[in-house]
């Protein structure tokens, strides 16, 4: 898996989800990976409750949620990693990441009617 891209796990029961991956998978080198065609091997890297959230899985890490999300759009090269690098520079984005990934998680059924692939 070192040379290979990461991995965007998603749930791919998830209208949002399936588009927000595609959308990434569009703009940068990720092989896209839905809950229901995850292997023995990427399950296992996953935590218990995996199906919370999206995860990025690299080769020598496991990226979960918001920061799994950030990590991904890091990746896409500017202005996305712009935006990262902006988010971060301001002071308490840490600690805010994740409840912002939450509000969009909890609301991603209406997303989905919106942005659906």
């Amino acid at each position: 898996m070192a040379d290979a891209p990461p991995r965007l796990v998603y749930d791919d029961d998830c209208g949002f989800c399936t588009w927000s991956a595609k959308f990434a998978a569009a703009r940068g080198e990720f092989d896209l990976v839905g809950f229901s065609e995850l292997s023995p091997d990427q399950l296992a890297r996953l935590p218990d409750d995996y199906e919370t959230c999206a995860h990025l899985l690299t080769a020598d890490a496991v990226y979960s949620c918001g920061k799994a999300t950030e990590v991904a759009a890091e990746r896409l090269g500017p202005p996305y990693s712009l935006a990262v690098a902006a988010f971060r520079a301001v002071p308490g984005s840490e600690r805010v990441r994740e409840p912002l990934y939450r509000l969009v998680a909890d609301h991603r059924g209406l997303l989905g009617k919106l942005m659906r692939r």
